[in-house]
């Protein structure tokens, strides 16, 4: 008899026990699935609050490569005195206080298009170092009139950077 009672015990918990078991399965899923869900709506409006300050900060890289380039710098920047050291110093300033100005903007575009912009930075002021080292450069107007000729005969480093920035910025889209 008592065999019985644990049959009949048995055979109403277990159709319970299955039944709460898969309850619990769905509720687990339901959950998880409004949690993806919750965290993909919150990621997609972030991509959208985010997207104006990301292309601002590709503007603002665009236009600090522009103003580094060295054709454009030396007619901008005008040398102070015919001392070529003074105006190497000069436009070397002014690249590092171009690129400490847009310092922030590296936290909205990529690592890899940081990099390049930083390498170009770099390449442009070698490239200011090495026509100052020249025989022919004893004076300001000399620098920047070897500046110019060298620009018109090869690529401005800063060129290549901002290619990769139009790339980056099309593949936004």
């Amino acid at each position: 008899m008592e065999i019985e009672k644990i049959f009949e015990v048995l055979l109403y918990a277990v159709p319970s026990l299955i039944t709460g078991m898969i309850a619990y399965y769905f509720f687990k899923e339901h959950t998880k699935n409004e949690d993806g869900r919750r965290r993909f709506l919150l990621h997609k409006d972030m991509q959208v609050q985010s997207m104006p300050l990301r292309l601002q900060a590709y503007e603002r890289m665009a236009l600090f490569l522009e103003r580094i380039s060295p054709n454009k710098l030396v007619v901008r920047v005008r040398p102070t005195s015919s001392n070529k050291e003074d105006y190497e110093s000069l436009l070397v300033a002014n690249i590092e206080q171009e690129f400490e100005h847009n310092l922030s903007q590296q936290i909205y575009v990529s690592d890899e298009c940081w990099n390049i912009i930083n390498a170009a930075k770099n390449a442009t002021i070698q490239l200011i170092r090495k026509a100052s080292l020249l025989e022919k450069t004893n004076t300001a107007s000399k620098l920047q009139e070897v500046l110019l000729t060298e620009m018109m005969e090869k690529r401005a480093p800063s060129d290549a950077a901002l290619s990769y920035i139009k790339n980056e910025v099309g593949e936004m889209w």
